[in-house]
């Protein structure tokens, strides 16, 4: 059901808020170590070098901050990404972010031996931008310039020559295939908070100027013609918001390992909220996709414990289901 006034919308931004800082407790609590509540505060207080402190606060905190601000950026990359698109399946997979990012990571360990994490998120930031520019610079091919169904088959030929690329790889060097693989899958799992930070200030921007820009997305929503028609600069738009895609989505990716779904269900579901207004769609979005990928990451410690399953597969199995929802209700229309 649709909230039909901007005063609804903002008690549910601040309802979701209030569940996202819950959700971020929960996943500080929850584990195969016992915790509790008392514990968790008491680690931050008065931390006393024992083992339960030392999950909270070196392994917990972390991988709850990082879930909660790729779940969002992931969330926000996707809207837009449908916006630009006016595909309602797409999401910054279609500009073949994950798999660039992959394809440059398995490179960086095969061939010039490098396994530093902190290495890694630069690498994997690096490959999705390379993969982006190229499926912009693909899509704009021809005289109709960039249009959605260009740039959607542009970015499935990159994905697609970019996962062949690293599967070949990976092939040929089982060393890279062994301390990637668990990357690949999606991860926010031993993650540390040197890592998000690293990224954090040019997410934060792209955060800001997704919020800066969801009017000009609305009126480009329209149509091409109508944007031009009321003055509306649409290739600056369009070279922005792939921007914005390029650093949330590649940024996530470089924390977190390509993590899939999140981009396609959750502006779906924050648009049976709020509607098509993106001044609203993108907070929301940023609220529900992170608290999304934080039950995801609490749910894949319970599956198989004491093991556990990387947060992609989670999210994987959530976002399975829904996907063919979308495409068969596209299908039917």
């Amino acid at each position: 059901m649709i909230l039909k006034t901007n005063r609804l919308k903002i008690v549910g931004l601040c309802i979701g808020a209030i569940f996202l800082l819950l959700s971020m407790i929960a996943s500080i609590i929850y584990g195969y170590t016992d915790t509790t509540l008392k514990m968790a505060i008491e680690a931050f207080r008065n931390f006393n070098g024992s083992n339960e402190h030392i999950i909270i606060q070196s392994v917990r905190l972390p991988r709850a901050l990082i879930a909660a601000v790729v779940g969002a950026s992931l969330a926000i990359a996707g809207a837009l990404m449908q916006a630009l698109t006016k595909n309602p399946l797409a999401s910054p997979g279609i500009l073949g972010v994950n798999a660039g990012a992959g394809f440059f990571v398995v490179v960086a360990v095969s061939v010039f031996s490098i396994s530093s994490m902190q290495s890694f998120t630069w690498i994997a930031f690096l490959g999705a931008a390379v993969a982006a520019f190229a499926v912009y610079f693909l899509g704009s091919l021809g005289r109709e310039g960039l249009t959605p169904m260009k740039l959607t088959l542009a970015g499935a030929a990159m994905a697609a020559l970019f996962s062949s690329f690293t599967q070949g790889l990976l092939v040929l060097n089982e060393r890279a295939l062994e301390e990637v693989l668990f990357w690949l899958a999606g991860s926010v799992q031993g993650r540390k908070l040197e890592l998000l930070y690293g990224v954090l200030p040019y997410i934060a921007v792209a955060w800001i100027a997704s919020m800066i820009i969801a009017s000009k997305v609305n009126v480009l929503s329209m149509g091409e013609d109508v944007a031009k028609g009321l003055g509306q600069k649409t290739g600056l738009i369009k070279i922005i918001s792939a921007l914005i895609i390029v650093v949330l989505a590649g940024g996530s990716v470089a924390v977190a390992g390509p993590i899939g779904f999140i981009g396609i269900v959750v502006p779906h579901l924050a648009r049976s909220l709020v509607g098509i207004d993106h001044r609203w769609v993108i907070p929301y979005c940023a609220i529900i996709g992170g608290s999304l990928l934080i039950w995801a990451d609490i749910s894949a410690r319970y599956i198989i414990m004491p093991e556990e399953v990387p947060v992609g597969v989670m999210t994987a199995i959530i976002g399975t289901p829904f996907f063919i929802y979308i495409a068969r209700r596209g299908i039917s229309k």
